[in-house]
């Protein structure tokens, strides 16, 4: 029998969690993190320097090359204050963006960029839920120069920074990877590898593919819903180029396994795949939204972090894996003391038939 998929309820995916559990640093060095291989024998405890022996010759791994930009910007027009994070670019100098205290704007409006009085963007037409497009004009160069000076790394709401962003958190918010400016948060699995466990892993015979996803606001926002399908997603832009693809079907073909590094990789790669499993590529905006009923065709294996609980993220790991597995898995790393969210350790898990 066919028929509607089985209602969800973000209820479904809470758990507490203690708050001495919440990373607030990383590990030194990075690949000294913990890592949690959950497979159908149950959760194993591992770290993430075990990942090479993890993996097996003519595997791929698929990185996301982002760069975190420091797109948390604090901003005022007349006697308002706003704070600004930037989400993403749209081409010819317009960003989409979140705004606090948007309802003070007004299409028309000139807002001044506090720390860089140089740099004004414009509001393009009227905020609809907080959501904003901003114009700041052509020169992109001197929208770089100014977020160096004026922009802030936009850490998570739950890594506590009352004082704002640390120095240390410039580097230790940005993946060994990124190459492309253009996220405003970490594809955090990302940053668990350096370079000893990049040759490692190439030693083991695994190769690498690497494609782009701009890590958008939207990642920080909380369902308000019970109903999981209401939500929707803001668009990110990503790219999947031919020499990518042809990589990861090569792989494919030849017996290889898929490891998608961190859920903005297979978001991307699940935009770019067919129903036979071909990934092609792929160059635009991505909405998609991976939930319990979804059928993966494209990687086998996933390097992610530990999600929040009722969050978009935590639902996708148990449409990956399973939901009751994932349960266990948390509920056993909870019990022995995993580190949680962007700073937190790593968990391996194996895609559910």
């Amino acid at each position: 029998m066919t028929g509607s998929p089985p209602p969800l309820r973000t209820a479904d995916f809470d758990f507490a969690l203690p708050e001495r559990l919440i990373a607030q640093a990383p590990a030194r060095p990075r690949d000294a993190a913990r890592m949690l291989v959950v497979g159908p024998g149950g959760p194993r405890d591992a770290g993430v320097r075990d990942l090479p022996g993890l993996l097996a010759p003519g595997d791929v791994m698929v990185v996301n090359d982002t760069r975190v930009i420091p797109a948390r910007l604090r901003a005022r027009r007349g006697e308002a204050r706003l704070e600004i994070m930037l989400n993403r670019a749209e081409g010819g100098g317009v960003w989409h963006a979140l705004v606090r205290n948007a309802r003070r704007l007004r299409a028309g409006d000139r807002i001044a960029i506090e720390g860089a009085e140089d740099c004004t963007a414009t509001v393009l037409e009227a905020p609809e839920g907080g959501a904003v497009r901003l114009e700041f004009g052509p020169d992109q160069a001197a929208l770089a120069a100014a977020l160096e000076k004026a922009g802030e790394v936009p850490l998570p709401p739950y890594i506590a920074r009352p004082d704002g962003p640390r120095p240390e958190d410039a580097e230790d918010y940005q993946p060994v990877f990124a190459a492309r400016p253009g996220a405003v948060a970490a594809p955090t699995a990302s940053l668990h590898f350096t370079e000893a466990l990049l040759a490692a892993i190439a030693a083991r015979g695994v190769t690498r593919a690497t494609v782009t996803l701009h890590v958008g606001a939207g990642t920080f926002l909380p369902l308000r819903s019970e109903n999981p399908r209401a939500h929707r997603l803001h668009a990110e832009w990503g790219e999947v180029g031919a020499g990518a693809a042809g990589a990861i079907n090569a792989a494919r073909e030849a017996g290889g396994r898929i490891l998608a590094v961190g859920t903005t990789a297979l978001r991307l790669l699940e935009s770019a795949v067919d129903e036979a499993g071909r990934i092609h590529p792929f160059r635009g905006l991505t909405d998609i939204y991976l939930l319990p009923g979804h059928r993966f065709r494209s990687a086998d294996l996933l390097m992610t972090n530990f999600h929040l609980p009722r969050s978009t993220l935590f639902m996708l790991v148990c449409a990956f894996a399973g939901t009751e597995r994932m349960k266990a898995a948390y509920a056993h790393a909870i019990a022995a003391g995993y580190r949680f969210y962007s700073y937190g350790d790593a968990t391996l898990l194996e895609r559910a038939a």
